[in-house]
This record gives C-alpha cells, sequence and structure tokens, in this order.
C-alpha cells in the first residue's frame, strides 16, 4: 500500500530537479517540524482559552514552578529558558504581576539582582490548567505510538543538542 502524501509532498514536487535530494529532505523536514509546531501551538493555545491563560502564561509559569527549590528566576535565566528578549520577559513578568501570578523580590545574596518568583496564587493558577496542556498535547501526538515518539524525540535531541549546545 502506498504510503498518503501530504501538503509538503506537493511543495517538494515542484523543487525536483532544482535541488538536490539532500536539499529536499532537508527543506521537507524544516516544512513539517514549523507546520507541527504551529498545529501544536494552535491547538493547544484553543484549548488553553476557556481556562483565561494564555501559553505564553503558563509556560512561564511552569519556568519558575521548576525552578527550585524557591521557584525563582533571574530575568536573564527567564530570557534563556523561554528564548525571549529582555524587554519580552519584562513585558510578561509586568503582566502576570498585575494578575497576582508572579512577584519581584531582590536577591538576599545581592540585593541589586531582582528576581521573579512564583506567587501561591500563580502555583495555584498553573497547577489548574496543566492537565489541559498536557491532554492537548497527548491528542495531537496520539496518531504516533510510544516507540515513535521515543525516536523522534531522540532525533530531535540531537538535532537541538547541535544548535543549541548540550545542557
Amino acid at each position: 500500500m502506498a504510503q498518503s502524501r501530504d501538503h509538503i509532498d506537493d511543495l517538494t514536487d515542484h523543487l525536483v530537479g532544482t535541488h538536490s535530494p539532500e536539499e529536499l529532505a532537508a527543506k521537507a523536514l524544516a516544512y513539517r517540524l514549523r507546520r507541527v509546531a504551529h498545529r501544536l501551538e494552535t491547538e493547544i493555545k484553543r484549548e488553553l482559552a476557556p481556562h483565561g491563560i494564555e501559553l505564553w502564561e503558563l509556560e512561564l509559569l511552569a519556568c519558575l514552578r521548576r525552578a527550585e527549590p524557591k521557584q525563582r528566576l533571574t530575568a536573564g535565566e527567564l530570557m534563556t529558558q523561554m528564548q525571549l528578549t529582555s524587554g519580552a520577559v519584562t513585558n510578561r513578568v509586568s503582566q502576570l504581576e498585575r494578575k497576582g501570578w508572579v512577584s519581584r523580590q531582590l536577591d538576599e545574596s545581592d540585593r541589586r539582582v531582582v528576581l521573579v518568583a512564583l506567587t501561591e496564587q500563580g502555583r495555584e493558577r498553573a497547577t489548574q490548567v496543566f492537565g489541559t496542556k498536557t491532554r492537548a498535547e497527548l491528542a495531537m501526538l496520539s496518531a504516533l505510538d510510544p516507540e515513535r515518539q521515543a525516536r523522534m524525540n531522540e532525533d530531535l535531541r540531537t538535532l537541538l543538542i547541535s544548535l543549541e549546545g548540550s545542557h
């Protein structure tokens, strides 16, 4: 039985003869990765909307929640983890601060350093909606069996390490 075709197959068909097989394979993979990422993000945002929380808000709260033991990070650490500019971090922290989900604190060991800390209200809000995001991710990726997901995770980890370095 022939494998089904997708939109990217049609796109790359137009490039046959003008690109090498390696270039076509790279283009197809890049297109598919972008489309899958876009579809995942769109679906997760749609699932979160009824809960009154944006995906970026949940991601920032999750970064702070993972920051053990005190659930707080510097703006620079948030920039790195969320891949944002300093202006974007400042703007997002200000918005979440107005909602009471984060607070800014001075670092006890260096009073020049401002830490962004998760508040109890922010922790509760994130906990309320983490399951929604997880269910959306599971549903979107259910076309891949666990073994395929594990292989893709390994391959994408290898790619990210080559692009961003090891952690």
